[in-house]
């Protein structure tokens, strides 16, 4: 007997269009996952499952798996809170995965300390909307506290962010960050768009000078750090001019890597009611230019490395190479005659390649 169930976000905010599909046997919400395996059972035995979706914007404590997403055997995810409170006019999570709920620092650190076991060096802390961790405690709990404990954690050699939202950084926030050694010099600050007049549309928190400034912070502290960052090209009633105004802006900012992503309408958003929606074929020459430009930034940073000695943890071996990344995220490769997966060597960098990875040897 074949089963199909569907569940996750999609399910969440579409419940009747699930209900209209006959290949479906059932569908159960982002806040059931724990519920799989019982409903399941109760399938199999009943033929029938009368499970009613419950309001995810209600729903206001985390849901503590207490598992581990292991994305290479050097690196695990840890996740530390789920839901968003910020309502971004073209996003649909907040109705999905509902409110922003923060994890218990105990469980978080726990998993932590058994990746530890695992001889894993580097721990990627990650959520729905991480710089919300901590809100919904009452005790005054914040991200910043928890990276001190984390930093702490012995066996750990990296602590890297997920996604961040830019006004995360404060210069508290930095000046308490600096003085932790296993934090990586790589920030992933959504920025979204580099025109004022869009962000506004956008319902983000934040204007262009502002984001400015909290790099200028950034790059003050982190001589080395590495900017990345998220681009919807687009966003109803997004101009030309306003195009041209995110194009320069970024190209200022200077970031080392950008994920550009075409406006997809999502319903039940309030984008997508927003008139003078964008066509299709403008969304893709935009998409292009950006990723264009994105490539140009991404092979001046690399150059700027060759000549240079560079920590690097390798993950992977490919045949011939062994691949892994600096703590700011760079890409490095080099040949070595022994097993160094999972270690930390430093490599002195001799060139790149067209793959955007820089090629280089051991430095023993």
């Amino acid at each position: 007997m074949l089963l199909l169930l569907q569940f996750g976000c999609y399910v969440q905010v579409s419940e009747n269009e699930i209900e209209k599909i006959p290949e479906i046997d059932f569908a159960i919400g982002t806040n059931e996952k724990k519920k799989i395996v019982k409903y399941v059972e109760k399938f199999l035995k009943d033929k029938k499952i009368d499970n009613k979706l419950s309001n995810m914007i209600e729903k206001t404590e985390y849901e503590d798996f207490g598992s581990i997403t292991y994305t290479e055997k050097t690196r695990a995810v840890v996740k530390i809170q789920d839901g968003c409170d910020n309502f971004c006019a073209y996003c649909i999570i907040p109705y999905a995965r509902g409110r922003a709920r923060s994890r218990e620092p105990d469980s978080i650190l726990s998993e932590i300390k058994d990746i530890v076991k695992k001889d894993i060096k580097e721990v990627v802390i990650t959520g729905i909307h991480i710089a919300s961790y901590g809100k919904d405690f009452t005790n005054g709990y914040k991200l910043i506290d928890l990276f001190e404990e984390i930093n702490k954690i012995d066996g750990i050699k990296r602590i890297r962010l997920g996604s961040i939202e830019p006004k995360l950084i404060t210069k508290e926030f930095l000046s308490r960050l600096k003085k932790l050694d296993k934090i990586c010099h790589h920030f992933h600050l959504s920025l979204q768009s580099g025109c004022t007049k869009t962000l506004k549309r956008m319902n983000r928190k934040y204007t262009k000078e502002e984001f400015e400034l909290i790099v200028r912070d950034i790059r003050e502290v982190y001589n080395d750090v590495i900017l990345t960052t998220d681009i919807i090209v687009g966003f109803p009633e997004e101009t030309e001019k306003e195009f041209s105004e995110t194009y320069k802006f970024l190209k200022k900012i200077n970031f080392y890597k950008m994920h550009i992503f075409k406006y997809s309408e999502r319903k039940g958003t309030v984008a997508a009611l927003m008139k003078n929606q964008v066509s299709a074929e403008v969304k893709e020459e935009r998409s292009k230019k950006l990723l264009l430009l994105s490539d140009e930034l991404e092979d001046k940073y690399q150059k700027q490395y060759i000549g240079k000695e560079l920590e690097v943890l390798f993950e992977e071996y490919d045949g011939e190479y062994y691949k892994g990344h600096t703590s700011n995220y760079i890409v490095v490769k080099c040949k070595y005659n022994q097993d160094i997966q999972n270690k930390i060597n430093k490599v002195k960098v001799e060139g790149n390649n067209n793959k955007f990875e820089l090629i280089g040897v051991i430095d023993l």
